[in-house]
């Protein structure tokens, strides 16, 4: 989600009001803070030892690297940062738009008419601001990598560019009619969309059996601790057992048995009353940036986000969703085990012991990472005895000590402050306010955790961090060592075990490293990548990524226009050898625009990537926006949009 805007464009995701009040320390940080700099300093003294090393390695055996490409294993040549209104790839690859919003899933669906638009009909079309993207390859089970289905995450709305007639910025949400607030209702959720590769160019099937919406109106079964509790009561479920509707999703993953996991974010933009001022809840509002106006004018003309209507409403949202792509009538479950705050993603691992760990970050200022490991293993013989294994396990928190080391704290009923004492009665209330359930345990607050993804080469988990411009000089710490953090980190765990056949994810302990700090040597402040990297390279706002087949990570940004005057883009690197940590530029997103969701074919022949929120820059409205990406016809409005990015001629991305 956009964390900087221009001056037109307030934070309309409300995410400020709901930064961690008071990201102290515990006893023990206080005391251990009388020797920070020195703390911070060793902190990063294995990111640097490594970086040394690297740089003599590169020196020793430059004559055998001379090469265009230096140390990096990536063949591209990279491009130029840049703006513009065009999209633009590596030279010798080529992108294909596969499907925009508003384009019909079936036969039955109407044509998109951005002149015209109506919820009933939205609810048949591609949705809006793609995120999370994934493929499940066709038939199920296989390793098909020209046929499949794309399950995409559709996580907001910038309503001054959907509708004729509205002001620039944020304004526009609260002029909405009854009738577009409908369309933005369920230009939310997911697509499930059946892909074909023929012929080198990819396509979507329109009338797939498979194609479906999951909307903001789509019914779901409540499952885990927080099923059936008081708070997740409302007028429309007096069992607290089912909701309608999923929201803010952000990024996600999957499982091993091939369902998907959607992550319910920035839930609380849409919720508004005085309740959240004066309500009972009032307190727990606060924790989540709930506030007495809504961004959304929602409240005004649907009472479930009325919070002096529906108080427990917004206890329903914030959680990981599950569903199964290849059943289009499967019931979602949002999985309450797994915690409520503003998720990004949910990657999975699985540890030695065949036990499925879920890694996740709350993408706020000052808030948390998180990792879910299930009470049992998974059964690889039997998906059906996997249905509900998300169900049963333990909510960690994590702790980065300056020295290295990493801690993984239990959010477990009865441990700890975790009491009754404490308003903690029961797991179903640590689920349902999982943050302040981080904040006693003392988890170190972070400088915004987006996408945390295991490297399934190297078992290494990659915390992208985005930014944070409100960290003081007071806040610093080995894993967040900049004050006025405006361009962002990537930190590397190290479970027991990594690099071997028997990686120890479920484990609570294990070691932290620095694996890159964003921004523009020589401009921003601390910025630090291989030396080797290039003027084009450096990057600003890290937020999503994926790994190859060889183990590169490829970085998508969110932010970089604001933060740093370039496009937001993907870049890939190299995670271990010479080339380690040289980012170079891939792809970049059209002006406004940002990458979402990098997901790669089995065969890395193919990667897929979500161009999000495509003209949302100062100033620009559905009448005069800043490029009307990717279509470029008078009248039509710039349209978020999948595309897929490939080699001409065929072969491995990067290769």
């Amino acid at each position: 989600m956009p964390d900087m805007l221009p001056p037109d464009h307030e934070p309309t995701e409300i995410e400020d009001i709901g930064s961690n009040p008071a990201p102290n320390e515990t006893i023990g940080e206080i005391a251990e803070r009388r020797l920070t700099r020195r703390a911070a300093l060793l902190g990063l003294g294995g990111a640097a030892a490594a970086a040394t090393l690297t740089d003599q390695l590169v020196a020793a055996a430059e004559p055998a690297l001379a090469q265009a490409n230096g140390p990096s294993s990536l063949t591209f040549t990279e491009l130029r940062h840049q703006l513009g209104q065009r999209d633009a790839v590596a030279d010798g690859y080529e992108s294909q738009t596969i499907i925009r919003w508003g384009d019909p899933l079936s036969s039955d669906a109407p044509a998109f008419d951005p002149r015209a638009q109506t919820g009933a009909a939205q609810a048949q079309q591609f949705g809006y601001n793609c995120d999370y993207l994934d493929f499940m390859p066709l038939p199920a089970g296989s390793n098909s990598s020209e046929h499949g289905l794309l399950c995409v995450n559709h996580e907001y709305c910038s309503t001054q560019l959907m509708f004729p007639g509205m002001p620039a910025g944020s304004a526009a949400r609260q002029r909405v009619t009854p009738e577009q607030a409908q369309v933005e209702l369920m230009a939310h959720g997911m697509a499930v969309v059946e892909i074909r590769k023929q012929n080198g160019a990819w396509n979507y099937v329109r009338d797939s059996r498979y194609n479906r919406r999951i909307t903001g109106e789509t019914e779901m079964r409540i499952s885990g601790p927080a099923a059936g509790h008081a708070l997740m009561r409302t007028s429309a479920d007096a069992t607290g057992t089912r909701v309608r509707g999923t929201l803010n999703n952000c990024a996600g993953g999957n499982t091993p048995w091939g369902t998907v996991l959607t992550a319910e974010e920035n839930f609380n933009q849409y919720f508004g009353g005085a309740a959240a001022e004066t309500g009972p809840q009032a307190e727990a509002y606060k924790r989540y940036g709930i506030a007495r106006r809504a961004s959304y004018a929602w409240p005004n003309t649907m009472d479930r986000f009325n919070l002096d209507k529906e108080p427990n409403e917004p206890n329903r949202f914030g959680w990981i969703v599950e569903f199964d792509p290849y059943d289009p009538q499967s019931v979602p479950v949002k999985r309450t085990a797994l915690g409520r705050f503003k998720h990004e993603g949910c990657h999975h691992a699985l540890s030695a012991d065949g036990r499925v760990v879920i890694y996740m970050g709350d993408d706020e200022r000052f808030d948390y990472v998180y990792k879910f490991v299930t009470a049992r293993p998974w059964n690889p013989n039997d998906r059906a005895a996997n249905r509900d294994l998300l169900d049963d396990g333990t909510l960690y928190a994590a702790k980065f000590l300056d020295d290295g080391k990493v801690e993984w704290l239990a959010l477990t009923h009865g441990q700890g402050p975790l009491t009754a004492a404490n308003g903690f009665a029961s797991q179903a209330e640590v689920a349902i306010n999982t943050r302040r359930a981080a904040d006693l345990l003392g988890a170190t607050p972070m400088d915004r955790p987006e996408d945390v993804e295991p490297n399934p080469v190297n078992g290494r988990i990659y915390v992208l961090l985005t930014n944070n411009s409100r960290r003081t000089a007071q806040q610093v710490n080995a894993a967040n060592p900049r004050a006025a953090n405006t361009q962002g980190h990537i930190i590397e765990i190290i479970p027991p075990g990594a690099g071997t056949a028997r990686v120890d994810h479920a484990a609570t302990e294990g070691r932290w490293e620095m694996f890159l700090m964003a921004g523009k040597p020589g401009v921003d402040a601390g910025a630090r990548y291989h030396r080797a990297t290039s003027d084009q390279g450096w990057l600003s706002c890290p937020d999503n990524c994926a790994f190859d087949k060889k183990g590169r990570i490829w970085i998508a940004t969110d932010g970089a226009p604001s933060a740093a005057g370039v496009a937001d883009g993907l870049y890939g690197a190299d995670t271990s050898g010479y080339g380690r940590a040289l980012t170079r530029l891939f792809y970049q997103a059209p002006i406004g625009a940002e990458v979402c969701g990098p997901c790669f074919t089995p065969d890395g022949n193919t990667v897929f990537l979500a161009i999000q929120h495509p003209a949302e820059s100062a100033g620009s409205t559905f009448d005069r926006p800043s490029t009307r990406w990717p279509d470029f016809a008078d009248g039509m409005p710039p349209r978020p949009s999948v595309i897929a990015v490939v080699k001409k001629g065929g072969g491995e991305i990067g290769s």
